[in-house]
């Protein structure tokens, strides 16, 4: 039993220092405003990641919905959208 909570707990610590290692945003800054092609406006931003990357977020609503570049992961905080940005691979 001891050697198993140990195994446990090892996994556990392990997979939190996998989740430090993925990117998370620095910088997020305004980038331009646009329309969808049904007149509904947005704007970008990009956000610098902490490996160096930059990638883009957007926000719809007047600022109350923000989603990863164009696509439908989206969220109500442009913290957790610029953070979701941050963990994907490209």
């Amino acid at each position: 039993m001891k050697n198993y909570l140990l195994a446990i707990t090892a996994m556990a610590l392990l997979f939190a220092a996998n989740m430090s290692y993925a990117g998370q945003p620095t910088d997020i800054n305004y980038c331009a405003r646009g329309t969808n092609v049904l007149g509904v406006r947005y704007s970008v931003y990009t956000v610098r990641c902490s490996d160096g990357k930059k990638r883009e977020i957007t926000s719809w609503n007047k600022r109350k919905k923000w989603c990863v570049g164009t696509s439908r992961k989206c969220t109500n905080d442009q913290l957790k959208a610029a953070q979701m940005a941050c963990r994907q691979k490209k």
